[in-house]
């Protein structure tokens, strides 16, 4: 099925929905990189327009990737609500644009099940910055598990204490710097720097055990590979969330060692273990634009429709944290500033729409043309855009990854500035250990209850 559209006595012609979608993408490098990106801005104009005039109902019936040979297909195909369809079912994309900017927080809400990633896609393809900013800051997704994310008026921070050699005192002391400066409502996550389970199992014991001492209302884990956290639950390591990266196709998935069959597994060990104290959104997933093209594994599909579709994966197993890495893989995916900025929206916007508690690693690499000032700018978006959590990383800079993230100051700067507070029952205890939650300020003698941490 082709689609045409005539801009200025030109004709376009565009061969299918795969490559209408890579054709009206706002320019990146990763689309550049596998020959999908529009030609010149004038393609990218028509294949907008055309874009605009398509029937979601077309989008329906001509998946990107076909049913038969990808499960990632399948899922979005199958778990498809044709009743929370039925009120957008005429409508095109462009038309689905209007609705969403009119919509209230409760129709988006309903709405969410008759969405599909392509569908989410397509419509942030021919949005401005201030759209995907206005739809997204209306949704609203709550999970819980010992405390409550994504309440209104609410910012939580994922404190993240890497360390290169996951020395467990390096770790500890990086957490308590983050609980002083009242991060770590979202997770207190480790990225470990070598994947086995014995170091897995050393840093789950030492954080539980902080956790426990000092009655801190979060979550802890450690973001090693599925298969790991399932050996570590088999030896009774204190396991709250599994974490796992996951994209939008079934090969990109093959390439990280996962299936949904596995994260269906991991999802009842983590429940079996009944840790959760208000709720059971017991897994993590991150996500991040280009990964399914560095594994050879996009199938022709641009790099922010198979990101979409993602997070078909993650709302199926009930996530208490989802987030895009959205500079980290490098500048061949998102080039500069610019480019990272416009994903890190996207991606948010598509997240929340599909119903998915969406925080933004607000990050990139060294060798990526950016630095600070586009975070900062990216960072105060994503908070006007209602963004559920950010990293808070010691001064900002990975020591383990060698990468450059957001610090625990930045997200004091984001409250303050936004009069946003962290999760209820977190802040709660901030409160209790004599630590100012909004200002990050604490008493010139520390709450005894904090001595000797780490």
């Amino acid at each position: 099925m082709a689609f045409r559209h005539t801009l200025s006595g030109t004709a376009y012609v565009f061969d299918d929905i795969a490559t209408l979608l890579a054709r009206a993408t706002p320019f990146r490098s990763g689309d550049a990189l596998a020959g999908l990106a529009a030609g010149s801005a004038a393609e990218r104009v028509a294949a907008q327009m055309a874009l605009a005039d398509l029937p979601l109902t077309t989008i329906l019936d001509n998946p990107v990737i076909p049913y038969e040979t990808d499960e990632v297909t399948r899922l979005i195909q199958d778990s498809h609500d044709q009743a929370a369809f039925a009120p957008i079912a005429s409508l095109t994309v462009g038309a689905l644009r209007e609705f969403l900017l009119m919509a209230d927080s409760a129709a988006l809400t309903a709405l969410r099940p008759g969405l599909t990633p392509e569908i989410v896609a397509a419509v942030s393809k021919i949005m401005r910055l201030q759209d995907l900013i206005a739809v997204a800051a209306k949704c609203r997704v709550v999970t819980r598990f010992r405390n409550t994310i994504g309440l209104p008026g609410r910012l939580s921070v994922r404190l993240q204490p890497n360390h290169p050699t996951d020395d467990p005192l390096g770790v500890a002391a990086s957490t308590l710097d983050g609980l002083l400066l009242g991060a770590g409502d979202a997770v207190i996550g480790v990225n470990p720097a070598t994947d086995n389970v014995d170091a897995t199992c050393t840093l789950l014991t030492m954080l539980d055990a902080v956790r426990e001492r000092y009655a801190i209302p979060t979550q802890t884990c450690v973001l090693a590979h599925v298969t790991t956290t399932l050996r570590a639950i088999e030896r009774g390591a204190p396991v709250d969330l599994v974490f796992q990266s996951i994209a939008g196709t079934q090969a990109a998935n093959d390439s990280f060692g996962v299936s949904l069959a596995l994260l269906r597994e991991a999802r009842d060990a983590a429940l079996s273990l009944r840790r959760g104290t208000i709720g059971d959104n017991a897994m993590y997933f991150e996500t991040g634009q280009g990964s399914a093209l560095s594994a050879n594994a996009h199938h022709g599909v641009d790099q922010q429709t198979v990101e979409a579709r993602a997070y078909a994966v993650a709302r199926a197993f009930a996530p208490l944290l989802v987030n895009t890495v959205v500079g980290f893989i490098g500048p061949e995916y998102l080039y500069d500033g610019k480019q990272i900025a416009r994903a890190g929206l996207e991606d948010h916007f598509c997240g929340k729409l599909l119903g998915l508690p969406m925080g933004v690693d607000v990050c990139y690499t060294n060798h990526a043309e950016a630095d600070q000032d586009d975070m900062d700018s990216l960072l105060t978006l994503l908070g006007a855009a209602g963004v559920t959590y950010i990293m808070g990383v010691p001064g900002a800079d990975d020591i383990m990854l060698s990468y450059q993230s957001t610090s625990f100051h930045d997200a004091l700067y984001l409250r303050d500035l936004m009069r946003l507070r962290p999760a209820p029952e977190f802040e709660a205890w901030l409160n209790r250990m004599g630590i100012d939650s909004a200002a990050g300020q604490f008493p010139p003698t520390l709450s005894p209850a904090l001595i000797g941490l780490g």
